[in-house]
């Protein structure tokens, strides 16, 4: 417990059974602000992240996976084979100690199992019940099977990104993974009030496709408003120049520089030492700035690269003037303002020992969030989840242990 208080969701209560990102990440922020959280996976299919790249020292493994790690920190680990009745029993079991199940399978999963909203409200009453996948639990494409990478390519980010004569390369992973629980969070905190004030549970049925296209709403409009669709356009802006990411010194080193108006192109100029070219008519204003974009990026890029990517973030910031260094990984870890937030904390774990895990990009003044555990290897908690928190005896255990139920 920190000592600052109470954490806000301490007591909840949570069983997830979800995979990827969108329903381990949304688990993990209920339990870095004080829910207990209970993942459910079977050794015949964990989680496939488990699986995914990068591995600790660059050594394969179930319980060596960076992606798991991160998205599964403060968890207790459960194996559990739901293609077994007596899987699904403990897992009924798990619903009757639970406030919240949360699940991230396609819609044709869960009523196989016997485990829609409906059912699980015929154990616990109040229970409630979050449902996160592709495309939603209803309409023509609800049985649409993917991972975020097709859901961004269907909400229109994947169009829009990359360089206008070149065909769209795609936005860097699964962007529609990144911004669901954040959505998925804030409606279930909603369910959690109204319970508290009704009594009642809730289903949420979240579509991380349409989470997707709420990111794109000003072009969505433009359309919907004036028929325009938004065009690929690099690293541009249609309202700001230069506007764009630039060499620096060094080895693939980086500058990202936004000029919005003209007393910022002033204080670009200055820093770049009011060379002649700025002074001429065709970078006189936005709109020929606008025309001569190509120049201008050319002539831009000339200055940077005779520059760090940390000296002319600098440079520009004490000016007034938007610029950001492209970090990298190694930046990031030495980065002296997410040093001073305590933003990578060191969490031992059982597999890869000393692990760093980034805190939530949040703090909350009275209630504070706490990583005290790393993510679970493949079943690490079954004893303790179920001997303490379902109260099961020895006897049971092994019965269920020798039909492969923790499987």
């Amino acid at each position: 417990m920190n000592a600052k208080g109470r954490k806000v969701l301490e007591g909840l209560k949570v069983v997830e059974l979800t995979r990827i990102i969108v329903g381990p990440h949304t688990g993990r922020m209920l339990a870095e602000h004080g829910a207990t959280v209970v993942k459910v996976e079977t050794i015949h299919h964990p989680d496939t992240v488990r699986l995914a790249t990068p591995h600790k020292d660059n050594i394969g493994g179930l319980d060596r996976a960076g992606y798991f790690s991160k998205y599964n920190v403060n968890k207790l680990g459960l194996t559990l084979n739901m293609e077994k009745p007596q899987g699904i029993e403990v897992f009924k079991r798990l619903v009757q100690w639970a406030d919240v199940v949360i699940e991230s399978n396609a819609p044709s999963v869960m009523p196989k199992l016997g485990l829609t909203y409906e059912e699980l409200s015929l154990i616990k009453p109040d229970i409630i019940m979050v449902s996160t996948n592709q495309l939603g639990q209803t309409g023509p494409w609800r049985l649409f099977k993917a991972y975020g990478a097709q859901a961004a390519a269907m909400a229109g980010f994947y169009y829009l990104t990359g360089f206008p004569d070149q065909d769209p390369p795609g936005v860097f992973g699964a962007y529609t993974d990144m911004v669901s629980p954040q959505w998925v969070v804030c409606a279930l905190l909603t369910a959690l009030d109204y319970r508290r004030r009704t009594g009642k549970g809730q289903y949420i049925d979240h579509s991380q496709f349409e989470a997707g296209v709420h990111w794109l709403a000003t072009t969505v409009l433009d359309y919907g408003i004036n028929d325009r669709v938004a065009e690929r356009m690099g690293n541009r802006d249609p309202y700001m120049c230069p506007h764009g990411v630039y060499p620096c010194r060094g080895e693939d080193r980086w500058v990202a520089i936004a000029v919005s108006n003209d007393e910022q192109w002033r204080a670009f100029c200055k820093v770049i030492g009011n060379p002649v070219w700025t002074r001429e008519p065709r970078f006189s204003t936005l709109l020929e700035r606008k025309r001569n974009e190509d120049e201008l990026d050319m002539l831009v890029a000339e200055w940077t690269v005779e520059h760090s990517p940390q000296e002319v973030m600098t440079l520009m910031q004490e000016a007034g003037v938007p610029a950001g260094v492209v970090a990298t990984s190694e930046d990031l870890h030495r980065d002296p303002q997410l040093k001073h937030r305590g933003h990578f904390q060191v969490l031992e774990h059982k597999e890869m020992g000393p692990t760093a895990y980034d805190a939530p990009p949040y703090r909350l003044s009275k209630t504070p969030f706490e990583l005290h555990s790393a993510a679970p290897c493949l079943g690490q908690h079954n004893e303790y989840i179920l001997k303490e928190i379902l109260g099961m005896g020895d006897e049971e255990i092994a019965d269920l242990m020798a039909e492969g139920v923790f499987e």
